[in-house]
């Protein structure tokens, strides 16, 4: 990626997580990566902690780039969009993280030819361990593709999806974060409840978590096999996974999956209606 003129249209957390991967990987120099913003005090931040020079123009940004990035709420789309449409070069790679926004109307927006890839990352890109999911437009090359890959690898793994399977991936990996955390915490306050100190229990929950994926992607087991090897006959797992099964906590995350990815492709249909040419 030594040739790559990266721009973050925007200063979020994610936009964050992909300078402070990027770097940190050896993918790219900090000279590599440009970032704009409205809000002083986030330009300040991605300069002071990762080295990389910032500017309030969109328009500047996009126009020194030949990689652009998308990094703003969806909401934000169509302000982002216009303030850069005149300054990309014709063979710029255009990267969307806005959630729910579909490629085609990102293409109806932006000049004609542009080269779109849509990804769906989530927030543990924060920590160097995200889940992205990506897609290309109608324009968008296998040089196009894996060069997204290249920069959400930075930030932990990524998968290239069908669009039409990318709200699954908000419903799954982008809310996914939040589901986990509410499982932390649940497991944190049973840990309690049976009389753990606090900080303890949630220490407990936090790395038993971190710890259960991690032998699952570096085993590759399957995860029934995996929760077999820990279910003795008769005993403290067992006993606690009839709980589980009874609260019908299996089919409550089946649930939440699909009803997140209705949701996406309900605000993707609003996100349309926005951006439709009028």
């Amino acid at each position: 990626m030594q040739a790559q003129r990266i721009g973050l249209i925007g200063s979020g957390n994610m936009a964050l997580a992909l300078a402070r991967g990027l770097v940190a990987s050896g993918r790219v120099t900090a000279e590599q990566v440009r970032a704009s913003d409205p809000n002083e005090a986030r330009r300040a931040l991605l300069a002071k902690e990762h080295g990389i020079a910032v500017s309030e123009s969109n328009a500047d940004v996009a126009r020194w780039a030949n990689v652009v990035v998308l990094a703003v709420k969806p909401q934000m789309i169509e302000p982002a969009i216009a303030s850069i449409a005149d300054a990309l070069a014709p063979d710029t790679t255009v990267v969307s993280i806005a959630a729910g926004v579909p490629i085609a109307a990102l293409e109806a927006r932006l000049p004609a030819g542009a080269r779109v890839v849509r990804a769906m990352p989530n927030t543990a890109a924060i920590a160097l361990a995200g889940a992205t999911g990506l897609s290309g437009g109608s324009r968008a090359t296998a040089e196009d593709l894996a060069l997204a890959r290249s920069l959400f690898e930075a930030v932990g793994s990524v998968v290239v999806v069908d669009e039409a399977l990318l709200d699954a991936v908000t419903g799954l990996a982008g809310s996914g974060p939040a589901y986990v955390m509410l499982v932390i915490e649940a497991l944190a306050d049973g840990g309690v409840k049976m009389g753990l100190a606090r900080d303890a229990a949630l220490l407990f929950a936090a790395q038993t978590v971190y710890g259960s994926a991690k032998l699952l992607l570096e085993t590759k087991e399957h995860p029934a096999r995996l929760k077999d090897m820990v279910t003795s006959p008769a005993g403290t797992t067992i006993a606690g996974l009839c709980a589980l099964e009874s609260g019908g906590v299996r089919g409550s995350l089946i649930d939440a999956v699909e009803r997140a990815t209705l949701r996406s492709r309900e605000l993707g249909a609003q996100a349309v209606a926005r951006l439709k040419k009028p």
